[in-house]
């Protein structure tokens, strides 16, 4: 099953990395945070990645081209029949990786559209390239095959940015709560997908597929969402970087599940 990733956006809010940058090449704890949202899918047993590129795709192209001997000790002899020897072997021997361009600026609609050309097989799953979670993916999948849907979403509560206060009518503060979880559910991304969903999505630079299509689903009742109760963090802005690299720093990045070495229950 393919894992298609939105690799193509400009990040204007993480200006301060992605002035130089694509977003999915921003790192987290010395690594991309492409590289942690791929970890995820491959320690569920996924390989098989469609990268949809955009703005400074090349640089991604350029990431992957360079993979062995970015991750490797390598033996190198000089001259004009060179010849390279790796000496060890990264995890990611059998990853799978199509890079697609997808239009400079396009819309994530439009870029899956055009991605779906490399896919085979009736379902494939999509995400976004700067958030990371521990969600579980063989239930996200278990879960979309049980509804007989044509769309899964990965939903999570948000916690607020501010500190919510209980006031009296007196304006006595009753209760405090520090950026609580929030009784609402947001998108996370992590979508299941049947091949029928792109019959939703137009080829056009402007199509979204948050828009029009994700709406359309809604009113035709073929989306369902999977409630996700553990973490995800979404690396919009400058903060939200620093944040995601002082939790990995600290021995708190509960998204690298692939860390324990624990094979995933549930592979696919």
């Amino acid at each position: 099953m393919h894992v298609i990733i939105l690799c193509g956006g400009k990040g204007t809010r993480l200006r301060e990395e992605s002035e130089f940058r694509p977003k999915p090449l921003v790192d987290v704890g010395g690594r991309p945070i492409l590289w942690h949202i791929m970890k995820l899918y491959a320690h569920h047993g996924f390989r098989d990645f469609i990268l949809c590129l955009g703005y400074k795709g090349n640089m991604i192209k350029e990431y992957f081209l360079n993979y062995e001997a970015f991750n490797n000790d390598f033996t190198i002899r000089l001259g004009q029949q060179q010849h390279i020897v790796y000496q060890n072997a990264h995890e990611e021997q059998d990853f799978n990786v199509v890079l697609a361009n997808t239009g400079a600026d396009a819309f994530t609609g439009a870029r899956v559209k055009r991605a779906a050309k490399y896919m085979t097989g009736d379902t494939f799953m999509v995400t976004y390239g700067d958030g990371v979670s521990d969600v579980d993916i063989g239930k996200v999948i278990d879960f979309h095959r049980s509804h007989g849907k044509l769309a899964t979403v990965t939903a999570v509560r948000p916690s607020s940015r501010f500190g919510l206060l209980d006031v009296d009518e007196d304006g006595n503060v009753l209760s405090f709560a520090e950026k609580p979880r929030l009784d609402s559910w947001v998108s996370a991304g992590f979508f299941v997908f049947e091949r029928k969903v792109l019959d939703y999505i137009e080829d056009n630079d402007t199509c979204a597929l948050e828009e029009e299509p994700l709406k359309r689903l809604v009113h035709d009742q073929q989306i369902a969402a999977y409630k996700h109760e553990g973490c995800f963090y979404a690396m919009d802005t400058y903060r939200e970087y620093l944040h995601l690299n002082e939790l990995w720093d600290r021995g708190e990045a509960t998204w690298a599940v692939w860390e324990n070495n624990t094979p995933a229950a549930h592979a696919h």
